[in-house]
């Protein structure tokens, strides 16, 4: 169920995690990196198909994004290689 405060992107074009605003919700397409970042990411709970609620994201620094009730923080550079929708 969304809420007023969070919206879901209008188009279903595909980019990274460090390009969505505050407030937007997403979904996991795919990681694009190495074996040690997507282990990472996958004890995190990021898999596939997962949807993420990006809380903060000032455009540099890390980003605080919401999975289910758990907040997590990831780096920029992590970040970039998520591709979500």
């Amino acid at each position: 169920m969304l809420t007023a405060d969070v919206s879901i992107p209008a188009d279903n074009a595909i980019t990274d995690l460090a390009s969505i605003g505050p407030g937007e919700r997403v979904r996991l397409v795919e990681v694009e990196a190495g074996r040690n970042v997507q282990g990472r990411l996958l004890a995190l709970g990021l898999i596939k198909g997962t949807e993420i609620s990006m809380i903060t994201n000032e455009g540099c620094g890390p980003l605080l994004i919401g999975l289910g009730r758990s907040r997590i923080t990831i780096g920029r550079g992590m970040a970039e290689k998520i591709l979500v929708r």
